[in-house]
């Protein structure tokens, strides 16, 4: 099997933000399948089970650790995808890693030492999200975290997913993916959607978003030399459980993604 992060190949990390019923998660597989042989570093699929970061205690988490992970099983045998999703315990790494081929760890939790080894533990492929308050060459000790905990060092991959400007905006810095890069000799990747997220400045308190600059800043990424991209995606986001406000709707991804494959190209040519 190829690498999950190639860095000779424009790849694709893409689901729903958060694990639903079969029918959604299928649907959405199912139109992930049909694109990935216009990509070619391939696409893993993204789902959480349990979003544990949630602004509100009545928030939407999804189906937890045993019936999530079934759920995302169902998707890999049905579609063929590998399976990302994110570990927020320590102990949830090794289950997780019995289902999914990638171990996510979110933003807030880049710099959480038991959680990185033990994920690195597993031999799994691990994606570490920058948080929003890092600096690009503060994750080069995440990176030697997961790298160390295994004994055969674990593939790794960062994530640029915006830095917080005030308190309802996140910001792109374009410099980010040359320096994480070299800082941490990684593919980095850049969260299309996550960066688009207004923390706070939606209904109830939650999250909003500004969809309309996924496009935009994906594209710009590319060009400045992310090796590959993560994004939400959604066939209803206004309706979503979970990060509607800067998901990207599934009918519009084909397009976009196609875009940006000829773009990856033209720019390492």
């Amino acid at each position: 099997m190829t690498r999950a992060f190639p860095s000779e190949a424009f790849f694709l990390i893409a689901g729903p933000c958060v694990v639903e019923d079969d029918e959604l998660n299928l649907r959405v597989g199912d139109h992930l399948a049909a694109l990935a042989d216009k990509v070619p570093g391939g696409i893993i699929y993204k789902a959480s089970f349990d979003k544990a970061n949630r602004s509100n205690v009545g928030a939407h988490r999804g189906p937890g650790l045993d019936e999530g992970l079934a759920a995302l099983d169902r998707v890999r045998a049905a579609t063929g995808l590998r399976i990302l999703t994110d570990v927020h315990l320590p102990e949830q790494c090794a289950p997780a890693a019995q289902v999914a081929d990638v171990l996510q760890i979110p933003a807030f939790l880049c710099r959480q030492t038991d959680l990185l080894e033990a994920a690195g533990a597993t031999g799994k492929p691990v994606n570490v999200k920058k948080g929003q308050w890092m600096h690009p060459e503060g994750m080069r000790g995440a990176v030697d975290k997961v790298r160390a905990a295994s004994a055969v060092p674990s593939e790794v991959a960062v994530t640029e997913r915006g830095t917080f400007f005030g308190y309802g905006d996140l910001v792109v810095d374009m410099r980010d993916f040359v320096r994480m890069r070299e800082a941490c000799d990684a593919p980095v990747i850049f969260d299309a959607t996550h960066s688009v997220q207004r923390p706070g400045q939606g209904k109830g308190g939650a999250s909003g978003g500004a969809r309309e600059f996924i496009p935009p800043l994906a594209l710009a990424a590319v060009a400045a030399g992310a090796n590959g991209l993560f994004m939400e995606t959604h066939p209803d986001p206004d309706h979503a459980p979970s990060d509607g406000p800067n998901m990207m709707p599934l009918e519009h991804l084909d397009a976009l993604i196609e875009r940006t494959v000829a773009l990856w190209a033209l720019v390492r040519a």
